[in-house]
């Protein structure tokens, strides 16, 4: 017979600005991180806390997601330029890159740089991610389904790319390497 575990105590700990900091400081050194996102972190272990310092808990947040700054902890232009770089290695395109800096809280101005490298890059991210899926010039044979056809674009656009481009790399015949360098080199004028 299973053993039942006793019910937990759901009672809310006490949490001041000191253990706050604290909280801080063990985000940021597991995860990269934007201040957004540490901001909604601190705000979340607040709600499930007892606050009890005389500070207001979101003033401390906010408090302690400046000395975070101030210490060089965060940077939200240094993690906008690593997401997006992972997230193009990954084969992912453009408008996903955006999508995930907005959700990250990154301001315009601090994602201009990392969204204009991924721009650059968005022919070869492409073309990766038709690699990994074996799509056009990486398939086993050419693909005469329409349909098959239409969800190897739905899965480009799902990951970001535009139209253009995944009609272009799906309109390259498999194993011309020729063609598909062709249409890197030309993206890369662009």
């Amino acid at each position: 017979m299973p053993r039942r575990s006793a019910p937990s105590d759901r009672s809310k700990r006490p949490l001041g600005a000191a253990r706050l900091d604290e909280l801080a400081l063990a985000y940021v050194a597991r995860f990269a991180t934007s201040r957004a996102k540490l901001t909604r972190y601190l705000a979340r272990k607040v709600r499930e806390s007892e606050w009890m310092d005389d500070v207001d808990a979101m003033t401390a947040c906010e408090a302690v997601a400046d000395r975070m700054e101030r210490l060089r902890y965060l940077d939200d232009r240094q993690y906008a330029a690593m997401r997006a770089g992972a997230m193009t290695r990954r084969g992912l395109g453009v408008r996903r890159v955006k999508a995930q800096l907005y959700v990250d809280g990154i301001a315009e101005a601090d994602s201009s740089e990392a969204i204009e490298a991924a721009e650059g890059a968005a022919t070869s991210a492409a073309i990766d991610f038709a690699r990994r899926r074996r799509f056009g010039p990486f398939a086993a044979g050419a693909i005469e389904d329409p349909k098959l056809r239409e969800r190897q674009i739905a899965a480009f656009l799902r990951a970001g790319h535009s139209m253009a481009i995944a009609r272009r790399i799906l309109a390259v015949p498999p194993g011309d390497d020729a063609a598909l360098a062709a249409l890197d080199d030309a993206a890369g004028l662009d």
